[in-house]
């Protein structure tokens, strides 16, 4: 990885995201809504926006699906592609105490991804193309949403001996009080 590569792939990420708002924007910009202007959400998204239109929003909904499945799928590869790459690079290290910290380190990240993309997946790439009856949509926003930002830090601390000391003093004070 050198700097010009970085750049490169940060200007395609912030481009994506900037295509990907402006078609979503252009997609609900001259919706029409009958009834209830009360989103069942926790917050404004498009699939739960597309379920108050008035307009037959098959198109619109196979557009989201399209763009969720494009950006997604694309992104979520890509991720997988250089882990076989680092995979590569890790198993070429010879000392076994180096090879198991980098496997620690990849293990704490994809953890996060995979928690996040599988949400996200559920949400936009729903064979019906839209949201589930029975809430499950509003689980996984949820998790995409609050759980994976949370997760994060937990997750990479942890590889900290000292947040694992401070866990397995924890769990060793509640063997012996449970034992009392």
């Amino acid at each position: 990885m050198n700097k010009w590569i970085c750049f490169l792939l940060a200007l395609l990420s912030w481009n994506l995201g900037a295509l990907n708002a402006l078609v979503y924007t252009l997609l609900i910009s001259n919706l029409s809504f009958c009834g209830s202007h009360e989103i069942d959400h926790f917050y404004c998204d498009i699939p739960p926006l597309l379920k108050l239109t008035c307009a037959h929003s098959y198109i619109r909904k196979l557009v989201v699906f399209s763009m969720a499945f494009v950006m997604g799928v694309v992104s979520f590869f890509g991720i997988l592609m250089s882990y076989v790459l680092i995979i590569y690079n890790i198993l070429r290290i010879h000392s076994a105490d180096g090879r198991r910290k980098a496997f620690s380190t990849c293990t704490s990240h994809l953890t996060v991804v995979i928690t996040f993309y599988c949400t996200v997946f559920g949400i936009y790439l729903q064979p019906s193309m839209g949201l589930n009856s029975d809430g499950m949509d509003k689980v996984f926003s949820i998790f995409y949403t609050v759980a994976s930002p949370l997760l994060n830090p937990i997750i990479y601390s942890f590889k900290n001996a000292e947040v694992k000391r401070a866990i397995m003093h924890i769990l060793g004070r509640r063997k012996i009080l449970a034992h009392t």
